[in-house]
């Protein structure tokens, strides 16, 4: 006889094959971060109850297994803070799910989903002043096929500032290669966005599609590897990571940095602040959603803040004493206030 799936099962089957797609219109990749966390999640629970997961209930799992699992996450599979929060946001967004369509198990996802999640800490933006990207763009070898591929990567991440998906989505019908010339990006929710180009990188771009005889119409992703296979994001991180190490020889300061593709992003952002573009714009250029997310790159930029201490007059006189030590009481300047 055939068996029936289960509340659990039925419920996950919805969450992913048309919650998440269809109704909430998330992309591939938080999918899959999502499916991700849930088969951790799942695995634990059934290692931890010896229980086969097809006869996984819902009733099986509560706040104490979510506890455990994330002390699990933490203890056993030394994830950072931030890793941890990525799977609990995982779970809480399937709990969501399950309490708007089981009003009897409210109760439950409520109180998984007043889990909190662990304050995280941040790290200095780490990124490539532009004198560092020009020794890195120079130890390229453009006498090759891939050299020159990889040039143009690095200087149109670096131009638009953008994410390395949102590279790898690039497609050549995305490209106006004539005045006014930009680039059609796709960012997190598909939300899309024009980024300008600069001339020397739309020469590039005209070059580099006339050499591989790359039609302006196609769909296909621009960016391939030597296989003639889309490239991936380990592909993107190998060629940057691959120029830096060779910049090291001739900037030692770079072993200092910890740079990865979404560097090449701050990268854009600072020197765009550096060029005096406004952080409204610069928010527009990445594609954030909030100018507040922009607003760390005004902090981060040693040069500027020297220029602005050199900008602000010292003060050249002892500061005066506190008005509260001349009266009797401190009680008496409060009330004075």
């Amino acid at each position: 006889m055939k068996t029936l799936p289960n509340a659990l099962a039925t419920e996950l089957h919805e969450f992913f094959g048309d919650h998440l797609p269809r109704l909430r219109g998330m992309s591939p990749h938080t999918l899959h971060s999502y499916r991700d966390s849930i088969k951790l999640f799942l695995r634990f629970v059934v290692a931890e109850g010896r229980k086969d997961v097809s006869l996984l209930e819902i009733d099986d799992i509560g706040p104490q297994e979510v506890m455990a699992f994330l002390h699990h996450l933490e203890s056993n599979r030394h994830n950072i803070p931030a890793t941890r929060n990525v799977r609990l946001a995982g779970i809480h967004s399937f709990f969501r799910f399950v309490a708007g369509r089981q009003p009897e198990n409210l109760e439950r996802c409520q109180r998984i989903l007043s889990i909190p999640f662990k304050r995280t800490q941040s790290r200095t933006v780490a990124y490539l002043e532009l004198g560092e990207m020009e020794v890195v763009l120079g130890t390229t070898n453009r006498r090759t096929a891939d050299g020159r591929r990889d040039y143009l990567l690095l200087v149109t991440m670096f131009n638009t500032g953008a994410r390395a998906q949102e590279i790898l989505d690039l497609r050549p019908c995305d490209l106006q290669l004539d005045k006014p010339f930009h680039a059609r990006l796709f960012g997190k929710g598909r939300k899309e966005r024009i980024c300008p180009l600069w001339p020397q990188t739309a020469d590039l771009l005209r070059s580099f599609v006339i050499e591989r005889g790359i039609e302006l119409q196609s769909r296909e992703p621009l960016f391939r590897n030597h296989r003639g296979q889309p490239l991936t994001r380990f592909g993107v991180r190998y060629i940057l990571s691959k120029y830096c190490v060779r910049a090291k020889d001739l900037i030692p300061g770079l072993s200092t940095k910890r740079l990865h593709p979404h560097s090449m992003r701050h990268s854009t952002a600072v020197h765009l602040l550096q060029a005096g573009v406004d952080l409204t714009t610069i928010s527009h250029w990445l594609g954030h959603a909030s100018v507040n997310t922009t607003n760390r790159y005004a902090t981060v930029n040693l040069e500027m803040k020297r220029e602005a201490i050199e900008k602000a007059s010292p003060v050249g006189r002892q500061p005066r004493a506190a008005s509260w030590r001349r009266n009797k009481s401190v009680l008496d300047w409060l009330e004075s206030l």
